[in-house]
């Protein structure tokens, strides 16, 4: 499980050290593609393997099913880690998400997330400022109405 905060900055070429303590979870080859809210969302192989068979069961005829396809698919790279444990961000992505040279890394349980640091910040600053409504409203106890 992956999880946890850092601050990095890209280097000029776009290259940005893995987290050590992600390092030997991820293993050598990665996939990146569009995720969530503005983040890029990076997968280890055999998560990334599970991830094409389910979106390989969604219907093409089906509108939503191929706008979704079509985004993740085409937003996705195979990257290498190199053996200082870099990862080179493809810097198409990079500007079609927006994302500067200053980074947050998240670990989100199956996957990693690059965020821009300041789209970050400003959805962190959101998400902490209803955080115990939605924990209530996540949390079912039907043990206790109290």
């Amino acid at each position: 499980m992956l999880f946890g905060r850092y601050e990095h900055t890209l280097d000029d070429k776009g290259r940005l050290m893995i987290p050590s303590k992600f390092r030997s979870e991820l293993g050598s080859t990665l996939y990146i593609m569009k995720g969530y809210d503005g983040a890029l969302s990076i997968y280890k192989q055999s998560t990334f393997e599970s991830l094409s068979s389910e979106i390989e069961s969604y219907s093409f005829e089906k509108r939503n099913s191929r706008a979704f396809i079509r985004t993740r698919l085409s937003s996705t790279y195979e990257l290498e880690v190199d053996k200082l444990g870099r990862i080179t961000l493809p810097s198409a992505l990079l500007s079609r998400y927006g994302i500067g040279k200053d980074v947050i890394v998240l670990g989100v349980n199956d996957h990693m997330e690059i965020w821009d640091r300041d789209k970050y910040l400003e959805y962190e600053s959101k998400c902490d400022a209803s955080d115990e409504e939605t924990a209530e409203n996540l949390v079912k106890d039907e043990d206790n109405d109290w």
